[in-house]
């Protein structure tokens, strides 16, 4: 069975849509800032709770910024699509955060205020974020779920939609992830020595650390039932993803990229496609030491001396947590569409144990087939998806 990608939807640091993703990807131009108000570089995007909230008649206070971010990146993919009794029609989102942002602006009023109404509690349910995108663009179909599975969040959202689509239980689903910036990960992170002080260099031997940053995106996957009765463009296909757990430590990937590269042999797999066929790889790539160097090691398991065309675009949007792969994985359905690689931003030197040289430039020229995107989460939670040109 074939699985389409007919539409997707973005939002990040780098853009408040599709086109403006396109253009920043391809002039190179991050999104990571300096925050004086956080004191550390971090990848915001620029619109703030209450003008996300006007924008879609909604009140901010009954919204955590998760929904409002999720809402904006799956409306413009869902765009033109409606309701349709005939097809079965779910929506799957993921997030790590919730209604985190709500909890701690909470926390801060109710030292003052021990009286304070807790309603805001309300809205900490990861699961709301996943009701308010359904509500709000009359999704109520056989299938409306939330996904947390930390950093691999979103990929599997992406996943276990093609998974409802393939046993026959859906004919289209919505499938993303949204994240805001929240004190909590941002202490959090800081608090493992894994938070860069300046911008993330991924896969660098000078790299220090992840930058956080904040955003959603959404996909529409459609079998061929959904398209004969929508009418949908297809812009490529889902042909393949995989699942498993590097099961070594809560925090770090094994050193050996155990469950990278049954991901990535997995996803390969499914697609019924070869190592020698993958002409890019979005990869995890988060800047941090451990990470780098086990998806480096993955990497040199699975395609050996000939690794393909590799890069993280996370030096353009900071590490979006459970947004990032489905953020990077409209990033891959753009690479398919323009024939480009996607460039490593702040790359200088290649580390030392490797010698491996990602792409540093947007660069056109060869066709390409197939992308191999790898998102992975804390407690070895690893997701690859490959994403196919259409012929």
């Amino acid at each position: 069975m074939k699985i389409y990608v007919t539409g997707i939807g973005v939002v990040s640091a780098i853009g408040s849509n599709v086109d403006e993703h396109r253009y920043a990807l391809e002039a190179g131009r991050t999104g990571i800032r300096f925050s004086e108000s956080h004191n550390l570089m971090l990848g915001e995007v620029p619109q703030s709770d209450e003008a996300l909230a006007k924008r879609f008649e909604l009140s901010g206070d009954d919204h955590s910024r998760t929904a409002l971010l999720g809402l904006a990146a799956a409306s413009e993919c869902w765009a033109g699509n409606k309701p349709d009794g005939q097809l079965r029609t779910g929506l799957i989102s993921a997030t790590s955060v919730g209604g985190l942002d709500r909890m701690e602006r909470y926390y801060l009023q109710a030292k003052q205020n021990p009286s304070l109404d807790i309603h805001p509690l309300m809205i900490h349910d990861n699961g709301r974020t996943t009701e308010t995108i359904a509500r709000a663009l009359g999704i109520t179909g056989s299938y409306i779920g939330t996904v947390s599975t930390a950093c691999s969040s979103g990929a599997n959202a992406i996943m276990l939609g093609a998974r409802q689509i393939e046993s026959g239980r859906l004919d289209r689903v919505l499938v993303g992830g949204s994240d805001p910036i929240a004190l909590f990960n941002i202490k959090g992170f800081s608090s493992l020595m894994i938070y860069d002080p300046d911008i993330c260099k991924p896969f660098d031997d000078a790299r220090k650390g992840l930058n956080l940053g904040e955003g959603a995106a959404f996909l529409l996957l459609e079998n061929e039932r959904s398209l004969s009765q929508t009418g949908n463009t297809p812009l490529c296909l889902l042909a393949g993803w995989a699942n498993a757990t590097d099961a070594y430590h809560q925090t770090a990937s094994s050193p050996e990229g155990r469950g990278a590269t049954l991901t990535m042999r997995g996803a390969l797999a499914k697609a019924g496609i070869s190592p020698e066929v993958v002409s890019y790889v979005n990869a995890h790539g988060t800047g941090t030491d451990n990470n780098d160097l086990s998806e480096s090691a993955a990497l040199k398991n699975v395609f050996g001396a000939a690794i393909p065309p590799f890069s993280s675009t996370k030096g353009f949007t900071g590490h979006t947590l459970a947004a990032a792969g489905a953020i990077e994985a409209v990033f891959c359905v753009l690479s398919i569409l323009s024939d480009a690689t996607l460039p490593n931003l702040n790359f200088k030197t290649a580390m030392k144990e490797t010698g491996f040289v990602p792409e540093t430039a947007f660069r056109k020229g060869s066709q390409i087939e197939n992308v191999l995107s790898n998102s992975f989460g804390f407690g070895g939670n690893c997701t690859s998806l490959l994403f196919q040109k259409l012929h």
